[in-house]
This record gives C-alpha cells, structure tokens and sequence, in this order.
C-alpha cells in the first residue's frame, strides 16, 4: 500500500512549511444549482464532494456551508451586481480557511484532485459558479477586540448568520488605501454594538490556468476585496438596523462600490433542510 500511496513521504513533508492555525487564505465560493437538480446538487455536496473536494485535503482546516432562501435572497443588493447576474443567483455559499503559507502546497492538491474527482464521475456538472475565489486575508476586524472567537474559530463557531460583502476599488491604486479606511474606520465604527462579532477581508488570487474548465478566471483580482462578516443573530433579525447604508458608506468614502452584500445562514450538515425554500 505505501508503495500506491507514497505513504513514506508523509512524515518527510509534515516536518516542513509553515504549520500555524492562521487562515492566511480561504476559498469561498457561491453556487446556483440549476433549477429542479436543487435536493440532487445538495445531497452530492453534503455527502461526498465537502469532504473529497475539500475537508480531506492538506492545510484546509476548517469549512462552513451557508444558504439564502428566497427571503433572504430577495434582501440582496445592489439590484444590478457585478458579482451575480441576477443579484439572487448563487443560493449556497461554502467557506473554507487554509493554513496561512500553504497556498501553492494546497492548490497542487485541489487541482488534482479535481481531475480524478471529474475522471470517477464524482462532480455534479449541473451548477453554476457565480463566485468561486481562492482569496488571500488581509485584516480581521472583531467587534470586542481580544474578547470572544478569533476568525481561526469562526467556520467552527456556531455563528447564526454570515453576510457576505464584495467591495470593488475604483482603482488598483486605491485598493489599498479602500482596505486601510475599511480596517481602521468603516469596520469598526459598524460593529460597535452589532450582532456581527467579527469581520475577515480578502482579496481574490487568480486561479491557476489548469483549473477545472466550468470554474471561471476570478475578475477583480487587482481592485477586489471581499468581507465576511459573521453574526452572532439571524440576519432578517439584525438586516434593516445594521445593514441598510453599508454600500452608501462605501461609495460616499469615493474609494470604491459594493457590487453584492448578500446575507445566509448555516446550513444543517447531513440534511435536505431549506431546500425548498430556494425558489
């Protein structure tokens, strides 16, 4: 077996590279099962692919699955989105964190991986990614500073609700001063008194030119930055106090617009919960 499996070289390789609990990088990726293969698509993510497409990799350490029913879906802004076309596409989110310096180790992995995924048959070809991203972390804002989770626990916290925020600089220039006011200034002032405790910024990271042919290349790579914020309420429950105004913020500082905030909440592992309330 060690032969088939090279099993002797795991000791060799666990004794390099970085090891720390840092999510230096993630992957989050939104996707719109194709109409009538919703409980299908479900069932392939939760059962097989969460795990043999990801969990079961080397350096991806922690993984959360998401969902917008309609209601929540219909909250989204804003109405025309460079992110999702409709704005309503892409009812399931799935974010993942990856050992901070282990991203080239990672990605020689996932790609094949997905080959042989793709070659057994194991990938549900009807499914659309609407927003597929490796992404690299830039800044975590907390709410209540060293107090509570840090953002290495906050795909494991029982977090009731995920907003997610994609915000375009006006500028590859301006990309960093958008980061610098959202870190120091935006974010804070938000989640004082906010049910979010917690907010992860990335930037997007091409993906390699050997990437499976029904993912497309990520746009924005060089004035994109996307926002996490975890809730500690249920988003329809906090949406019009907190979240109303957020991309007014954003396009009054002139650095830049959000293209898509859109809210979900977690989904049931090992269950068809929410499915039909997709459309």
């Amino acid at each position: 077996m060690s032969e088939e499996t090279r099993s002797d070289t795991y000791a060799d390789l666990a004794a390099l590279g970085p090891y720390g609990v840092r999510p230096g990088h993630a992957l989050i990726t939104l996707v719109e099962p194709h109409p009538g293969h919703e409980y299908a698509y479900n069932r392939w993510y939760e059962d097989d692919h969460y795990y043999a497409g990801a969990m079961a990799m080397p350096w991806m350490y922690a993984g959360r699955r998401w969902v917008a029913p309609r209601d929540l879906q219909l909250l989204r802004r804003p109405e025309k989105s460079a992110v999702a076309e409709p704005v309503t596409a892409g009812c399931y989110l799935s974010t993942y964190w990856v050992t901070d310096g282990r991203y080239d180790d990672h990605m020689k992995w996932t790609v094949g991986i997905n080959r042989r995924l793709n070659r057994d048959g194991r990938v549900y070809q009807d499914r659309t990614h609407v927003f597929t991203a490796f992404q690299d972390h830039e800044a975590t804002v907390y709410r209540d500073g060293a107090a509570g989770p840090r953002d290495f626990h906050a795909l494991d916290h029982p977090y009731a609700g995920l907003v997610l925020e994609v915000v375009d600089a006006a500028s590859p220039e301006q990309r960093a001063e958008l980061l610098e006011w959202l870190r120091s200034r935006h974010l804070p002032r938000r989640l004082a008194g906010s049910p979010a405790a917690l907010v992860t910024v990335f930037r997007p990271t091409p993906l390699p030119g050997d990437r499976m042919t029904y993912v497309k290349q990520v746009e924005g790579v060089d004035t994109r930055l996307t926002l996490l914020w975890f809730l500690e309420a249920d988003p329809r429950d906090c949406w019009e106090d907190h979240f109303t105004g957020l991309d007014e913020a954003v396009a009054e500082s002139g650095l830049g617009r959000v293209e898509l905030l859109a809210p979900f909440i977690p989904t049931v592992p090992g269950t068809d919960r929410y499915v039909n309330e997709l459309r």
